[in-house]
């Protein structure tokens, strides 16, 4: 069921849980603001060390053990090389991790992405950069590295130049085999949005929603490797056929904003079940750019995709005035590593002041909330309130969610 209460939701000082049960808190050595990176390393020695990405400077990522989650434990923790560049997005497989690197300018450094050698994880060493700078770029924003073969991006380039600066980032495949040595092989952008296109630049949203036709999140999974399935914010939802990686082929593009307010964060598939779970990114505190929702997508048809559904969010009178933002963002993506949590049936999700929440879609035409929780607002949150900014579910079932501003990680455990 979803929450429906109105006192205690307005409380933003205190917790609230249902069917989730707080194990710990790490707070990153004061440095808790994190952003839309989490992965889990299975080390050669044993140890599981979770990956986390930081939501802005002066901290590039840290690394907590959590083989206990009782008792997690800090291992590392890097710098970023200015206070204008922010790392955000990582992804690990086996000992090697990608992170995004993105400037709060176009033409600023360091702007691409970094693979390191995590083999040691105490001692993260450079294997190389790959360049994503230029005149209009501010470099990565986000990265899908799950097969050790290819890192696919939201980028921007030195050779391309938006028709509108919102458009600046657009859907790069980066084959980092040869980890030494990266090298795109592909790239797609949305028609019309790159000056010279043959096609008219795509109608935007009015004034502040307008939020730019530009890639966000893209998942591509083993089961169907020829499909890359993309939020492209204002644009939508996307389904590329990339079974010629060089040459990506647009299979279908689902637009809904407006009459919504557009950010398409991510369209995840749920392949067995022939859905895509497309979630909104709230960017504004206060509910001003309300409703921000998770839409189940049917795509049985990938020409045709038909949405059958929303996932029932808390109330608005309980939560939009509770402080920061609050709405839809990131999911747990189900990606196809070691360490990760799998399944088609349930979905779960970061809904910033409003927690981390788990939907069941075993009936698509009716999702139904079974969990959630709401941590208390962390002492100086800047906001009032908690930001829960991502989330990821390890093979064990534990669920870790991390506060967007100072609050850190929340390592959860799962009783549906």
């Amino acid at each position: 069921m979803a929450t429906t209460f109105g006192g205690p939701a307005n409380r933003a000082d205190q917790a609230l849980a249902w069917n989730m049960k707080l194990i710990s808190q790490h707070e990153l050595s004061g440095f808790g603001g994190v952003g839309e990176g989490m992965a889990m390393q299975k080390a050669k020695d044993g140890r599981r060390i979770l990956w986390l990405a930081h939501e802005s400077a002066p901290k590039n990522f840290t690394a907590i053990d959590v083989t206990d989650p009782k008792n997690p434990k800090q291992v590392v923790q890097t710098e970023l090389p200015h206070a204008r560049v922010r790392s955000n997005s990582l992804d690990v497989v086996g000992n090697i991790m990608a992170v995004a690197y993105q400037c709060q300018q176009v033409g600023m450094k360091p702007a691409g992405v970094d693979l390191f050698d995590i083999s040691v994880p105490e001692s993260p060493k450079l294997i190389s950069h790959f360049d994503a700078s230029g005149p209009h770029s501010r470099g990565v924003h986000c990265v899908w590295f799950v097969d050790g073969k290819y890192v696919h991006m939201s980028s921007g380039a030195a050779d391309f130049e938006p028709t509108n600066p919102n458009d600046d980032q657009f859907y790069r495949i980066i084959d980092v085999q040869n980890p030494s040595k990266p090298v795109e092989v592909g790239r797609w952008w949305y028609p019309g949005t790159r000056k010279g296109d043959s096609v008219p630049p795509p109608t935007r949203l009015k004034g502040e929603f307008d939020t730019g036709f530009r890639i966000h999140n893209v998942n591509v999974y083993p089961e169907r490797p020829n499909r890359a399935y993309i939020g492209y914010i204002d644009g939508g939802a996307v389904i590329l056929d990339i079974t010629d990686k060089s040459r990506p082929k647009q299979v279908s593009i689902w637009r809904y904003s407006p009459p919504f307010n557009g950010f398409c964060h991510t369209a995840m598939p749920l392949l067995s079940q022939e859905l895509l779970i497309c979630s909104d990114e709230c960017t504004k505190d206060g509910g001003v750019d309300w409703p921000k929702l998770v839409r189940v997508v049917d795509i049985s048809t990938e020409t045709n995709p038909q949405p059958i559904s929303t996932f029932p969010m808390p109330a608005y009178e309980s939560f939009a005035k509770r402080g920061g933002r609050y709405g839809a963002h990131n999911l747990h993506e189900n990606l196809p590593v070691e360490t990760s949590w799998r399944s088609d049936k349930i979905v779960i999700g970061t809904f910033f002041n409003a927690g981390v929440r788990a939907y069941d879609v075993s009936n698509p035409y009716q999702p139904q909330e079974v969990a959630y929780y709401v941590p208390a607002a962390p002492r100086m949150a800047p906001s009032g309130a908690i930001q829960i900014n991502d989330c990821y579910v390890d093979d064990r079932k534990l669920v870790y969610a991390v506060d967007r501003h100072i609050g850190g990680v929340y390592i959860l455990e799962m009783t549906v």
